[in-house]
């Protein structure tokens, strides 16, 4: 395997996961509130152990950096990058704790919407999203691509539920705070809001 191969496949062992990890925190909070520590342990080896078998079996039926153009993979590089001074700028607003689930297994936490976070509301979310496309650009072979694809599908998913939860905790605040601010890139919340503006009111609906 070529260095660009091992990056590509650090970074999607690293990101793929999270989803899972959220899932399980986010699927048992009220138990993992009065076990916190177990709470932990579990999403780490729920998510991070099956990523390790999937890699051991699978890596290099997933990966070949040397098929790929060179320009892909120092864009892929780039956005790998871009994901890192990310991952910077929210630890810096959140603290580490808070970015493995420390809030939402504790129940408090304050809501930030300065920042980073006023221009979207998930940026952990949307920068691994980027660094995930940027792995693929340096070295996916086609079953990556299709795994990356349903991966960011979960993503979207996993980001619906933690909105549920995080309205649950903040209430008004973070519902007011949702119709500012997009979900995950810049920009398309603002267009979205725009539309239904040009077109009138929505009729009322439930579900």
């Amino acid at each position: 395997m070529t260095i660009a191969d091992w990056i590509a496949g650090c970074v999607l062992w690293a990101n793929l996961p999270v989803p899972v990890y959220w899932l399980v925190v986010h699927s048992g909070v009220g138990f993992w509130r009065r076990h916190a520590r177990a709470g932990y342990a579990a999403a780490i080896i729920t998510a991070w152990g099956s990523a390790s078998v999937l890699a051991w079996i699978c890596g290099r039926q997933l990966l070949n950096a040397a098929a790929m153009p060179p320009f892909a993979k120092w864009t892929g590089a780039a956005l790998v990058a871009f994901d890192v001074w990310v991952i910077l700028q929210v630890e810096r607003q959140l603290g580490v704790h808070r970015m493995v689930g420390q809030a939402e297994l504790n129940g408090g936490g304050e809501m930030k919407t300065d920042g980073i976070y006023a221009r979207v509301r998930h940026p952990r979310y949307a920068a691994m999203l980027i660094s995930t496309l940027g792995a693929c650009l340096m070295a996916a072979r086609p079953a990556m691509w299709c795994l990356a694809m349903v991966w960011a599908v979960v993503v979207w998913g996993m980001v619906r539920v933690e909105e549920r939860e995080l309205v649950g905790r903040f209430g008004a605040a973070y519902e007011e705070y949702r119709r500012r601010v997009p979900a995950v890139f810049p920009g398309l919340g603002q267009r979205a809001r725009q539309g239904r503006q040009d077109t009138g009111p929505s009729p009322p609906h439930s579900g």
